[in-house]
């Protein structure tokens, strides 16, 4: 099974973007990830646009097969073994690919939300767009390390 990242926008910070890259490159010794940084809105367009258009990039970067993942604040919490067990799952039913997906700063539209397979909270606390990636990066390497029982994840 593929995973995927499809966020808005590159990752600026340089620390966030050297640990992203760390746990992408440890993800894909374990398993197939692509990373796909979509163009954000930019200019000074309004919210309204800005989600619209940003919503549209993403929901036409998305296959039809995916098992969308979508991290939003409304969504349910996962422990690291509950979100191993989810992928665990997806790939016990074939899936082909996994994508996790992250919105701009304005957050999505109810398109996006519609098509979501599953809308995930990293925290009930606000996170920076980039510190989220971060997160998700770590915890979808902790969940393979837990599938694959390697020593990483401790209890």
């Amino acid at each position: 099974m593929r995973i995927n990242f499809v966020w808005i926008g590159k990752t600026k910070d340089r620390n966030c973007a050297a640990l992203v890259n760390e746990y992408v490159e440890r993800i894909r010794r374990l398993a197939p990830i692509d990373l796909c940084e979509l163009k954000d809105a930019g200019g000074s367009f309004d919210e309204k646009r800005v989600i619209a258009l940003e919503s549209a990039k993403l929901l036409s970067s998305l296959e039809r097969h995916d098992f969308v993942v979508l991290l939003d604040e409304e969504g349910r919490q996962f422990s690291s073994t509950e979100l191993a067990e989810l992928i665990g799952r997806q790939q016990q039913n074939g899936s082909k690919h996994l994508t996790f997906v992250i919105g701009g700063f304005a957050g999505v539209n109810k398109q996006v939300k519609e098509r979501a397979d599953l809308k995930m909270s990293l925290s009930r606390m606000t996170l920076t767009h980039e510190l989220s990636r971060v997160i998700l990066a770590e915890q979808i390497y902790r969940a393979l390390t837990l599938l694959g029982g390697l020593p990483y994840h401790k209890f």
